[in-house]
């Protein structure tokens, strides 16, 4: 059976989640807090990130860039049409760089801040860096995903989706990154509406129902948050 080493609210791991949902693939789920960087998880990925997916056939692949490319390399052909890395070289060029976009801008001024101070930080150990958040970072957090939204407003009024006329993996990752500040109530829908009903389509979809039932221990989201209507 296909494995999934994740968390909850890491947006990689989230990203891999609805691909796979999308494909039909329901894998069995493994919770992994990597800042326990535990021996056996290591011997699967060095890196000690999630997530890892470990196939039906017992290949580890790891990282989230990684396993969507080998998705595509195994399944893309069954979606057809539909398929989540267009055939065509030039709008492959595009889907990757806006999962790119996400996994590393986004990421990196918004979602890892929000995660670490407001969700790692609460199970971390103080030796290890656990305790209260830090504000400022969650400030700036909240300051910088007002841009991002302005940036996914603007792709979606030149287009149908993010990269194009279909739904692509640069949906996927973008909602699977901005679900993580919806749940933990940091994204001002009010202030772009292009964004909102783009989020609202992909959140609509039957891949995005497991995300949706997702509960960390001490962590209730905001009503909005699995609300299909917001």
């Amino acid at each position: 059976m296909v494995q999934l080493y994740h968390h909850p609210l890491d947006p990689q791991s989230r990203f891999i989640r609805l691909a796979l949902a999308e494909y039909g693939v329901e894998p069995e789920l493994i919770e992994e807090r990597i800042f326990e960087r535990r021996h056996d998880f290591l011997a699967l990925d060095p890196a000690g990130e999630v997530p890892v997916l470990i196939t039906d056939h017992a290949l580890t692949v790891p990282g989230a860039n990684v396993i969507v490319e080998y998705l595509d390399d195994v399944l893309g052909e069954t979606l057809a049409e539909q398929r989540l890395l267009p055939h065509d070289p030039e709008a492959r060029v595009e889907v990757r760089r806006l999962v790119t976009w996400f996994a590393q801008k986004f990421y990196g001024e918004v979602s890892n801040w929000l995660v670490t101070e407001k969700v790692y930080k609460r199970f971390m150990p103080a030796e290890a860096g656990g305790g209260a958040p830090d504000m400022d970072l969650v400030r700036a957090a909240r300051a910088n995903i007002r841009y991002h939204l302005r940036y996914i407003g603007y792709l979606t009024a030149q287009r149908n989706w993010l990269a194009g006329d279909s739904m692509t993996y640069a949906d996927l990752a973008a909602a699977a990154h901005v679900s993580v500040a919806d749940f933990l109530g940091d994204v001002p829908w009010d202030e772009n509406e292009a964004a909102k009903l783009w989020y609202a389509r992909v959140k609509s979809r039957k891949s995005f129902r497991a995300l949706l039932a997702d509960r960390v221990p001490g962590i209730s989201p905001p009503a909005v948050y699995a609300d299909l209507d917001f």
